[in-house]
């Protein structure tokens, strides 16, 4: 009974299948732009690691040279 409002099926070449109409300069652009927008995120995100640590850097509490390290390696000198 449903089989009646079916939409008949066109017969379809085994090989029209196989062969969909997309060039190969066409899928050698999509790969450039893949390649292209993977370096641009990789560079960016080094940039932002960059400026991370610099900035990790600044805080960073320096050596201080006092008297206690001064006698410390003086009496200890081997």
């Amino acid at each position: 009974m449903w089989l009646q409002n079916a939409i008949p099926v066109e017969a379809i070449e085994m090989n029209a299948r196989l062969n969909p109409k997309i060039g190969r300069r066409g899928i050698l652009g999509l790969a450039a732009v893949g390649v292209a927008a993977v370096a641009a995120s990789a560079a960016l995100r080094e940039r932002h690691v960059e400026e991370a640590e610099a900035k990790q850097q600044e805080s960073k509490p320096r050596y201080r040279v006092t008297h206690d390290v001064e006698a410390f390696y003086r009496v200890n000198r081997y």
